[in-house]
């Protein structure tokens, strides 16, 4: 029951802390943006793309408006195949900076202030704000470095021996000694978390345009671990039922049944062939209860009386008048002292005998199959 009971809490923990994730994400605006999906293109298509965005930085830094500087005007990134040797690799090409670039190049630049600071983290903030070259200057520098990856582009790729040294120095050091390939298995796990988070995240915008969305989310989470926690716990249940009852089939040491029928009745003839015919008539009546007990007639109790046993039977139940006789004959003999003779013994086997094979489905064969011996 603890570890039930920490499942249990644990998984309700967990929901609770999955729906305050998803109820936060309301508040989160995640931008779309399409164009900063990367494409494949060729070398041609990536050099013309070069072409168009220097005439794009230069139409902006021209004209400075929202139409010029307008940032779905760079295209998404290109990813750009590079061969070499005998390999192809695929090259990512990214344009944020340049967006950043457009959409701040929308707005004039800012005078320089010359205001004397009075604090010394004034101080730092106007030395900080002076250390930012203009947008101007930026958009300069932006053509400069697009003419720049234009030329590289079409310039052949040659290896890099001096950097391939230094990357294998720095590889070689302590703090790279450890490192490992990635397995299988972390794979599996981040592609499955990059799922997770590309779920949250598609929910999130769902839930902004749609709050009664976001909502049945949340709640259908929860309704889901609830049912999931009231199913696992009803299979514990049963299946604690099935032990207990496995249990409870199993007779007590001290119940006749306990010790198989076929036995006491064993002992009975080896007590009947020595003239020890009380102790036989005790033996003959303890058979017929082990019997009649393994039967399931009754469920054992090492503690019951004989009269107890007889109780138990049902008054309809043809056996009762058999057990009721037996039961007689064995308070007479062994309870009461009387002395017994072989004929006694006898008519106590009979009556056994009967019950014996009145509870078993095999029929009257069944007894006749117990151990010969001893006088009957």
């Amino acid at each position: 029951m603890r570890s039930v009971c920490k499942a249990s809490a644990a998984t309700v923990i967990l929901a609770s802390l999955l729906a305050c994730i998803a109820a936060g994400a309301q508040t989160i605006k995640v931008p779309s943006s399409p164009t900063a999906r990367a494409r494949d293109v060729s070398m041609d298509d990536y050099r013309q793309h070069l072409a168009a965005l220097s005439v794009l930085v230069d139409a902006c830094a021209k004209n400075r408006n929202t139409k010029s500087c307008d940032p779905a005007l760079i295209g998404p990134d290109d990813r750009v195949p590079i061969v070499n040797g005998s390999r192809t690799e695929q090259r990512l090409v990214r344009f944020g900076w340049l967006r950043v670039l457009f959409s701040k190049a929308q707005d004039p630049d800012l005078p320089v202030a010359k205001t004397t600071p009075k604090k010394l983290g004034d101080a730092r903030a106007e030395n900080t704000i002076q250390d930012q070259p203009p947008t101007s200057q930026l958009l300069k520098e932006a053509k400069l470095r697009l003419d720049a990856d234009l030329a590289q582009s079409h310039a052949p790729v040659a290896p890099h021996p001096q950097e391939r040294d230094v990357l294998q120095h720095v590889l070689s050091e302590r703090e790279f000694r450890g490192l490992q390939q990635t397995s299988v298995r972390q794979s599996v796990l981040e592609k499955f978390g990059n799922w997770l988070n590309r779920l949250f995240e598609s929910a999130a915008n769902l839930k902004a345009r749609s709050a009664w969305v976001g909502r049945a989310l949340v709640w259908g989470f929860i309704l889901a671990v609830c049912v999931a926690l009231v199913y696992s716990l009803l299979r514990l249940e049963r299946r604690w039922r099935v032990q207990l009852t496995q249990e409870h089939d199993r007779p007590a040491p001290g119940a006749p049944s306990a010790r198989d029928w076929q036995l006491w009745l064993e002992d009975a003839r080896k007590a009947a062939a020595s003239g020890l015919w009380r102790e036989a008539i005790h033996f003959v009546y303890w058979a017929a209860i082990s019997r009649l007990e393994a039967r399931r007639l009754w469920p054992a109790d090492r503690a019951r009386t004989p009269r107890e046993y007889l109780a138990l039977v049902a008054h309809e139940d043809p056996r009762k008048p058999g057990l009721s006789q037996l039961t007689g004959t064995f308070e007479r003999f062994w309870y009461g002292g009387r002395p017994a003779g072989e004929s006694d013994y006898k008519n106590a086997e009979i009556l056994a005998s009967a019950l014996i094979a009145g509870s078993a489905p095999a029929g009257p064969r069944e007894f006749s199959a117990a151990p010969e011996g001893g006088a009957r």
